[in-house]
């Protein structure tokens, strides 16, 4: 049996005195953050060396019992270990060189949130918060498995959701023969191209809301600060964009469920879509979001039994030619179709769409038939067929 993990997140409705206790919750876990970032800070600076854990979570006792700092004691306890720990990992990811050095926290700009690791439970149409209590929560599914932590936090649209981390066993997964596969080619002014011909069409959820959102904005700007009004236009700009935000959820949701659903091997390119953001084209490549797409089509097929083969960057699925095998240096980005020098005359977000979907499959080959070794070599870099250090 392997062990997967899911995330179920539910929205809560807490009356206003719970609304309260669950900021002074986010103000806790901001301020043992500092605490424990300034004392690390300090330690290292005597010492030159890192201070354990251990001693933090001892230090932290004696924080607790000092009287200007009394109110923590109201506080959960797991919360505020919690804090220490998810600051471990941020140290332990920056000398891993995955992010940058930790930083104090904003009381104007971080997030409301905490994270309690046990004891937060689902009560029937509650989630029951250890001294906050029974809140009342739409409970849209019901939670499968071991439940490791849950995670509180506040959307700036004002309302608060709860985020359950679940463990589920699951039956190992076992190789099985691929019938159907598929190459999928991302694009923008089409979402997706497919090798069998489909189409997924952008939505460009953020561009239609633009209008909406120029006019909210405007009228933010021309409230007076601290006033209620600028209080109420600020939410209408932060509902506007939790919108798109879950517009493009869903749409990603049920694009990715079809592909893993439908096919046992589905074929995608590795994107630089960090680099593509810096360009001219950024709102749009943002828009459609990529990241996401790639995020949950690779958490999914491992759930469903999927296979997944990610195309190098530099393939040239748009330039290569599979009839003749020739590649056309000179296609353009404008170029939508091209005629090969074998009379050929491709689409070009279809041809990619199938040149990906044949370079899949015959990554997929070698993977099954003589495993990963064979597609390496001594220095451990994939194996390559010799067009494929030409452009895209």
């Amino acid at each position: 049996m392997r062990t997967i993990q899911t995330t179920h997140r539910y929205r809560l409705e807490p009356t206003d005195e719970q609304a309260t206790q669950l900021r002074r919750f986010s103000g806790a876990r901001r301020y043992i953050w500092n605490w424990a970032l300034r004392r690390k800070k300090e330690y290292y600076a005597t010492n030159k060396k890192g201070l354990p854990l251990s001693v933090l979570y001892t230090e932290l006792k004696d924080l607790k019992q000092q009287p200007e700092t009394a109110w923590l004691r109201e506080m959960d306890s797991q919360a505020l270990q919690q804090v220490l720990q998810d600051l471990d990992k941020a140290f332990q990811a920056f000398f891993a060189k995955r992010s940058g050095y930790p930083q104090f926290k904003s009381k104007k700009l971080d997030r409301p949130r905490f994270r309690i690791p046990q004891r937060v439970t689902i009560a029937g149409t509650f989630v029951q918060v250890p001294k906050i209590g029974r809140i009342r929560a739409r409970i849209h599914r019901p939670v499968e498995g071991v439940t490791k932590s849950a995670t509180l936090k506040q959307e700036p649209d004002g309302h608060w959701y709860v985020a359950f981390v679940v463990e589920q066993a699951a039956a190992e997964r076992t190789e099985r023969p691929v019938t159907t596969h598929v190459g999928v080619d991302l694009g923008l002014k089409t979402f997706a191209v497919l090798s069998d011909g489909g189409h997924v069409a952008n939505p460009r959820y953020y561009r239609t809301q633009m209008r909406k959102l120029r006019c909210a904005q405007r009228v933010l700007s021309r409230r007076i600060k601290g006033s209620r009004n600028r209080t109420k236009a600020r939410q209408r700009v932060a509902y506007l964009h939790q919108k798109v935000k879950q517009q493009r959820a869903d749409f990603l949701h049920k694009v990715t469920s079809h592909l893993v659903n439908h096919f046992d091997l589905v074929s995608i390119e590795d994107l630089s879509v960090r680099g593509l953001a810096r360009t001219k084209l950024s709102t749009n490549v943002l828009d459609a979001s990529w990241g996401a797409f790639r995020q949950f089509l690779t958490y999914k097929a491992e759930r469903r039994g999927t296979y997944l083969m990610v195309i190098r960057r530099f393939y040239p699925s748009s330039r290569l030619c599979p009839a003749c095998g020739a590649i056309n240096a000179d296609l353009a980005l404008a170029d939508r179709s091209w005629v090969c020098s074998c009379g050929v005359v491709h689409d070009r977000d279809l041809n990619a769409a199938r040149n990906i979907d044949t370079e899949g499959l015959r990554l997929f080959t070698h993977h099954v038939a003589v495993g990963q070794t064979e597609t390496q070599n001594a220095c451990g870099v994939l194996v390559r067929p010799a067009t494929a250090g030409a452009g895209r």
